[in-house]
C-alpha cells in the first residue's frame, strides 16, 4: 500500500496530459530504460503508482504521464518510463516534448534566452531529443526528433463491425495502424468520439490476434500499441487530398489516435505523428526537405511533422522524423493517500 506524498509537476501538450513524477519512490533497478520498463511491468508498487497517479480520483481515463529514472549513460540528461491508464507504453512524443520544457523550466538543462538547446532523453524504444526553442526568456516551441519510423505493412484487411478496414502498420517509437475514418463512414471530430473509440479498440485487437504487428529486431517493441483513425480535410476543396493548393504546399491531416485500451490521445500524437510521417514518405508525397505534414488533433491543435534524414532498419527503408509543438505547464501537485481509504489505487469511468 502506497502511504507517501507523491508529488508531480502536471503539463499539457496540445491537449495531451502529461504527468511528471520527477523523485520516483519505487525502486527500479536496470542496466537501461528499456530494462526499467520491463521491470515496471512486473512490480507490484510501480503498477499501484501509476494507477494511483492515473485513475480516478487523482486522475481520468485518458490521464498520461512519466516516472523519471536515470539515463542509460552519460550521453543523455535523462530517462523516462511512460504510462497510460492500461500499463507503460515504449514511446511518447507529446511527452517528450513536455519534458524537454519541464527540463528547461527546472534548471535541469541551461538553456538561453535567446535561442535553443536540446534535452536528450533516454526512453524504452530508444534516445530522442528534445530541442526546445527560446524567445526573450520564454519556450515558443520544442521539435522532436525521434527513432528512426518505417512501414511495417500495407493494405491489411481488418474485419470490423462497420465493414473491412485497410490498415497500414507503421513502426513510429511504437507500432500504430493507420486507417482512413471515412472508409468506416466515420469523421474526425468530437461528436463522433465514442464511434472512434469503438472501431479503434477492434482494429487493434483483430491485428494483434493475428500477429501481425511483429518489430523486426526486438520482440519488446511488438503488438498494436494504437490506432490512427485520419482524414483528408482538404478532400473535396479542389484541391489534391490533403495537399493545400500545390507543390511543396503542406500535406494536411486530421487524426485521432485511440492507444491502450481505448484511450484517446487529445494531441495529434507525437509518435503516431512520425508513424504517419513515415507512410507518407513511402507514398512520396513528404521527405528530406518537404513538403512537411500539419497534423490536426480531434480537438483542433496542431503538430508539425518532417522528415529531417532516411536510413535503414535491416532491410526496411525509413525515416528519420521530427516533430513541433508547445507544452504548458498546468500545475504542480502533491498526491496522499489517506491509510483508512478503501478505494486506493483508484478506479475508471469513461
Amino acid at each position: 500500500m502506497i502511504t507517501q506524498t507523491v508529488a508531480t509537476t502536471d503539463y499539457h501538450t496540445a491537449g495531451e496530459p502529461f504527468r511528471i513524477v520527477a523523485e520516483l519512490p519505487v525502486p527500479l533497478p536496470g542496466d537501461s530504460v528499456a530494462d526499467r520498463r520491463a521491470r515496471a511491468l512486473t512490480s507490484a508498487a510501480a503498477q499501484e503508482l501509476r494507477q494511483l497517479l492515473c485513475s480516478e480520483p487523482r486522475g481520468h481515463a485518458d490521464m498520461y504521464g512519466g516516472f523519471l529514472v536515470p539515463p542509460d549513460d552519460d550521453g543523455a540528461h535523462l530517462g523516462v518510463l511512460f504510462w497510460h491508464k492500461d500499463g507503460f507504453s515504449t514511446a511518447c512524443g507529446h511527452g517528450t516534448i513536455a519534458l524537454g520544457a519541464w527540463a528547461v523550466d527546472t534548471g535541469l538543462v541551461a538553456a538561453p534566452d535567446d535561442g535553443t538547446v536540446d534535452v536528450v532523453v533516454d526512453v524504452p524504444s530508444g534516445r530522442v531529443t528534445a530541442r526546445v526553442h527560446r524567445a526573450g526568456g520564454r519556450t515558443t516551441g520544442v521539435d522532436f526528433a525521434n527513432v528512426p519510423s518505417y512501414v511495417l505493412a500495407r493494405d491489411l484487411a481488418v474485419p470490423t463491425t462497420r465493414g473491412t478496414a485497410s490498415a497500414m502498420l507503421t513502426y513510429g517509437g511504437a507500432i500504430y495502424a493507420s486507417v482512413d475514418a471515412a472508409s468506416l463512414g466515420l469523421s474526425v471530430e468530437p461528436a463522433a468520439y465514442a464511434d472512434l473509440i469503438a472501431v479503434g479498440r477492434e482494429i487493434k485487437q483483430a491485428i494483434d490476434t493475428q500477429g501481425l504487428a511483429v518489430h523486426p529486431t526486438d520482440p519488446r517493441l511488438s503488438g498494436v500499441y494504437g490506432t490512427i483513425l485520419y482524414e483528408e480535410p482538404d478532400a473535396g476543396t479542389g484541391a489534391s487530398p490533403g495537399t493545400g493548393n500545390g507543390p511543396g504546399s503542406p500535406v494536411r491531416q486530421r487524426n485521432v489516435t485511440v492507444f491502450a485500451d481505448g484511450q484517446v490521445d487529445r494531441s495529434p500524437c507525437g509518435s503516431g505523428t512520425c508513424a504517419r510521417l513515415a507512410v507518407l514518405a513511402d507514398d512520396g508525397r513528404v521527405g528530406v526537405g518537404g513538403p512537411v505534414l500539419e497534423h490536426t488533433s480531434i480537438v483542433g491543435s496542431v503538430f508539425t511533422g518532417a522528415v529531417v534524414g532516411t536510413t535503414r532498419v535491416g532491410d526496411l527503408p525509413a525515416v528519420i522524423p521530427q516533430v513541433t509543438g508547445m507544452a504548458y505547464r498546468t500545475g504542480e501537485h502533491r498526491f496522499v493517500v489517506d491509510p483508512a481509504d478503501t478505494l486506493v489505487p483508484g478506479f475508471v469511468l469513461r
